[in-house]
């Protein structure tokens, strides 16, 4: 198995789905997250059908739904038409964010309020052979990883899998120990960017000292599933810096 090259599609909220997927076959990407705040709307199964056939068409993989559903937040009913139109996307995950605050600031009630939604989602999704991909982000239970791994325990549903990207300002020694310890519980997916501390982007080419080993563990980890590294959060939303991006990435990965 190996680590399959792709792109997160809000990086370019701008550009349409064809636009994107032109732009994916000149950077050789061949997977994507197609996102559910422009490219394929919650609720509209006849987009997804027809950016589902599109994306094929470009010999791409569709491998995530990107959802904006918080669990905990969001009423229970929204969850309904993300994971119709996941299926009629063929998407074999949906990416959620864990509740709408972070883990300091949320009380044990609302904390299980949060695992309660997780679990029922995630059990909805896997009555259609969907996975759930709680996105580690800021102002979400995922924003340290102790708070991550006691989620996983809490939900205790092997239908829910983490995604990993750095914090802004994230030791690369850190970095290194959080893939590691989300390895076990079926890291899946990692969104691939260069940041500052401050939030201000960088070519990727710039955050080799915590990418290079970083992937370099997912890769030495990925012996009998497919995982995903997709790029996203590019310099200034030019898809220039996504094609050099790309040849960064690939060259890390030897090729993938």
């Amino acid at each position: 198995m190996s680590v399959r090259v792709g792109l997160v599609s809000i990086t370019f909220r701008q550009l349409g789905v064809g636009e994107i997927l032109a732009l994916l076959r000149r950077t050789e990407l061949t997977a994507v997250e197609w996102g559910d705040d422009v490219h394929v709307p919650a609720g509209d199964v006849a987009a997804a059908k027809r950016t589902a056939a599109a994306t094929a068409d470009h010999g791409v993989a569709v491998v995530a739904y990107g959802s904006y559903y918080r669990a905990g937040q969001h009423d229970p009913g929204d969850f309904d038409d993300v994971l119709r139109t996941a299926v009629a996307l063929g998407a074999p995950r949906i990416r959620i964010w864990a509740g709408p605050a972070g883990s300091a600031e949320t009380s044990a009630e609302q904390r299980a309020q949060v695992v309660a939604d997780l679990r029922r989602i995630t059990e909805l999704a896997a009555g259609e052979g969907v996975e759930i991909a709680a996105e580690h982000h800021p102002g979400t239970l995922t924003d340290t990883l102790d708070s991550a791994l006691a989620l996983y325990a809490e939900v205790g549903h092997p239908g829910l899998r983490p995604y990993w990207q750095p914090r802004p300002g994230l030791d690369p020694a850190e970095a290194l120990a959080e893939v590691d310890a989300l390895l076990p519980r079926r890291l899946v997916t990692v969104h691939v960017f260069s940041w500052t501390a401050d939030g201000d982007r960088l070519a990727l080419a710039d955050g080799a000292s915590l990418w290079r080993p970083v992937l370099d563990t997912v890769v030495d980890a990925t012996a009998d599933t497919e995982r995903y590294a997709l790029l996203e959060f590019v310099q200034d939303d030019d898809p220039e810096a996504l094609v050099r991006d790309a040849v960064t990435l690939r060259s890390w990965l030897g090729g993938s």
